[in-house]
């Protein structure tokens, strides 16, 4: 850790470490695949001001396995008061706190198999969501008008995430957000990103917009209705109720407004489509479909690529990226700059998809057309390991051999698929992995 820095500095890193990325355990959310300026908030939507807490020294460190957690409390209690945090604050969020097993357990486990992105949307877009969505809609649309109107958010958008992230606010998660962190902290697999979260947690419990039993989340530590984490709390949670707390537990208004200002300052322009499905012409250039690629939309209709009417209406000179969810047997999709603002609030494709067709089934629209490759069995963790790893042995850099397929991943995969003469659409098959194993 550096040198004590000046007051309010401690913030500024906490939210620029975390990059912005919310940490989220929310319903129905997969394992990830992969900004203008925010104008002052007007005075029933303000952003509450932060405590201002400074760096403290670095404190002595030792392997974890001869630190008990109560001396790395005693550790962490000394840094945060230095920091800023009240004595009184930090002892009583951490009254009777210990490590929680289940959390650990929740943090090293890694499914073996995951979802296919149709079976995932199947479950995103149940008709019980979509109608609860449309009741919402109707049931808060004056406190929807005025959130689009401070933000220039769509409420469909908004809407969607309310009920991908927590149901509706019906599931938030049942776990101390203080001890889920802690116990991260102390022996998580990223134990700094949880230290600078619960700082963060540490300065919202000071500032008095949560007590410490209230202050509930997933055991990843996200938060509410919106499924915050804390520094994202910190940055971007409003008081739109002007009640005096950013309260994104029990306040429907603080937790629309909040994802909105995220939204916001992610980008998000109002009144513009994520994105609408597309048919490909044959013979179509597959390696053209990677989320680093933008093209006008201009550019992609000399391609070939055949716009629905809501396409056909937007400027030529928009810019989007191709997605082939499920490879070029799947659908495809252009998808635009607000796509890439909701991957600002999850970065899963899957989930940015979800949150976009979800926005439109509120409005009975959002039907998919093409057909899913329901005969393709997505490969499992340790076949994506496998596949990484022969990769790497033929002269492809897919990243680390981690079982994760992102963006180094699916480069290599690409490549792969070019020197076998296939469609280069870079998703991993069981066809792509027997044909490495033969190499």
């Amino acid at each position: 850790m550096l040198s004590t820095p000046a007051p309010g500095q401690i913030l500024r890193q906490l939210i620029a470490g975390s990059a912005l990325v919310l940490l989220t355990a929310c319903v129905d959310t997969p394992t990830a695949d992969s900004a203008p300026a925010v104008a002052a908030p007007a005075p029933s939507a303000a952003v509450a001001p932060a405590p201002t807490i400074a760096t403290p020294p670095a404190l002595p460190t030792a392997p974890l396995a001869a630190i008990r957690f109560e001396d790395w409390r005693d550790n962490f209690r000394r840094e945060a008061l230095a920091g800023g945090i009240q004595p009184l604050v930090f002892d009583r969020a951490f009254a009777g706190v210990e490590p929680d097993s289940t959390v650990i357990s929740a943090d090293r486990s890694q499914p073996e198999f995951t979802r296919p992105v149709w079976a995932y949307l199947e479950g995103a877009l149940a008709e019980q969501r979509v109608r609860s969505g449309q009741t919402l809609l109707k049931r808060h649309a004056e406190l929807l008008d005025r959130i689009e109107a401070r933000y220039g958010v769509d409420r469909q958008a908004l809407v969607a995430i309310w009920g991908m992230e927590s149901n509706f606010g019906q599931v938030m998660g049942n776990k101390s957000v203080i001890r889920s962190l802690a116990t991260l902290a102390f022996e998580g697999r990223r134990p700094q990103f949880a230290h600078d979260q619960l700082l963060a947690a540490l300065s919202i419990l000071q500032n008095g917009d949560v007590r410490p039993e209230r202050m509930i989340g997933s055991w990843a530590g996200a938060m509410g209705q919106t499924q915050f984490i804390p520094t994202t709390y910190l940055s971007h949670a409003v008081d739109f109720d002007s009640d005096g707390r950013r309260d994104i537990w029990d306040s429907t208004a603080d937790a629309l407004a909040s994802a909105a200002h995220y939204l916001q300052a992610s980008g998000w322009r109002r009144g513009q489509p994520w994105g609408f499905e597309v048919r490909l012409p044959q013979g179509f250039d597959y390696a053209q479909a990677d989320m680093a690629t933008r093209k006008s939309l201009g550019e992609w209709r000399q391609l070939g690529v055949a716009l629905p009417a809501s396409g056909n209406g937007l400027a030529a000179g928009e810019q989007a990226s191709l997605l082939l969810p499920a490879g070029h047997r799947g659908p495809a999709f252009l998808v635009l700059d607000n796509f890439r603002s909701v991957l600002k609030y999850n970065n899963s494709t899957s989930y940015a998809l979800a949150i976009g067709l979800l926005g439109e089934r509120f409005e009975n629209r959002g039907q998919i057309v093409g057909a899913w490759p329901r005969d393709d069995t997505p490969l499992s963790r340790s076949e994506r390991i496998e596949l990484q790893n022969l990769l790497a042995g033929n002269g492809f850099d897919p990243g680390s051999a981690d079982g994760i397929i992102g963006a180094n991943t699916r480069k290599a995969v690409r490549s792969f698929q070019q020197r076998l003469g296939w469609p280069a659409d870079g998703y991993p098959t069981s066809e792509l992995l027997e044909a490495l194993r033969r190499q």
